[in-house]
């Protein structure tokens, strides 16, 4: 797959950041991965966010990572269109995990925008202070709701909807839900009246009812977090497992691989990808097996354009 292709007459999607909470090379770490990045042997990779658009003027950005600014500064399309302003019109949180709301700091400089994001993740929001830094008087924080579509561009419709995961890390108690369904972690269906992309950065599981939710997709951008459930205790860098941390593995009887392999008439694209994960390493047998179950590998800066 080339870097720009054609998905939709309409729609313009591009990947500000592919890679899991961290990075690629995530700072503290000298797994193999980090350290081939460091050196150049594999590409560096940002936390994950993309953006949609109808016209390639506005532009909704899909969770707003820590790594924005050097995000939007490698992408032409969202530099200020004048002396001072933004392409960027709203900006629609998925859940309240640090590497999709840390972004927001970083977009304080008195510029008005649209926040959306669920009920129990405006909470979130609400109830750290830091995050009073956004002008209310220019960022409005708009409420959506589970199975409601909104339009947070014209022509562009989004509908968001519950899918199996765990509340922010910062926020779990002595007990955690693992495969929760509710506000605290969302996919979203994103129409521009042709196409159909679904966004699902984070999935702790994929339930048949996913599967049939998934039939009218023309591109997904899958939860890739891991390629085993206990990577990180194989590679020596973490106990947690995929499953803990409230994310699928791709492999495996009950992987993503192995449970979205019907779905044989959308693009599919991972994303959201662990700095551990051995599919970073294009000559693996695990990126071979990725690529002929027809997936693809999100890349930083990686569009798709008519």
């Amino acid at each position: 797959m080339s870097a720009a292709e054609t998905f939709s007459d309409l729609m313009k999607v591009s990947v500000l950041g592919a890679g899991a909470g961290g990075g690629l090379p995530q700072w503290n770490c000298g797994c193999r991965n980090c350290v081939d990045a460091r050196n150049g042997k594999i590409p560096p990779t940002t936390q994950s966010s993309v953006a949609v658009s109808v016209d390639g003027v506005e532009w909704v950005v899909l969770n707003a990572s820590p790594d924005i600014r050097t995000q939007l500064q490698a992408a032409p399309e969202m530099h200020p269109p004048t002396v001072r302003g933004t392409p960027i019109s709203s900006v629609v949180l998925t859940n309240a995990d640090i590497d999709h709301i840390a972004g927001l700091l970083t977009l304080r400089e008195k510029t008005a925008f649209t926040v959306f994001a669920t009920h129990e993740t405006h909470n979130v929001l609400a109830a750290n202070s830091v995050f009073g830094v956004l002008d209310s008087d220019l960022v409005t924080r708009a409420e959506i709701r589970l199975d409601e579509a909104f339009e947070p561009l014209p022509g562009l419709s989004v509908t968001p909807f519950a899918v199996p995961g765990k509340v922010a890390l910062f926020l779990e108690g002595a007990d955690v839900d693992l495969k929760a369904m509710g506000e605290q972690t969302i996919g979203l269906r994103i129409s521009d009246g042709e196409s159909v992309l679904y966004f699902i950065p984070g999935c702790a599981e994929v339930p048949d009812w996913l599967l049939t939710r998934l039939g009218d997709a023309d591109m997904l951008l899958f939860d890739g977090t891991v390629w085993e459930n206990d990577e990180m205790q194989q590679t020596g860098t973490g106990e947690k497992t995929g499953a803990r941390m409230g994310h699928v593995a791709m492999s495996g009887e009950q992987g993503s691989l192995a449970r979205l392999s019907g779905l044989t008439d959308c693009r599919k694209i991972f994303i959201h990808i662990n700095n551990t994960n051995p599919v970073w390493q294009p000559d693996s047998p695990e990126r071979a097996a990725v690529e002929q179950a027809h997936w693809a590998i999100a890349q930083d800066t990686m569009s798709f354009q008519p």
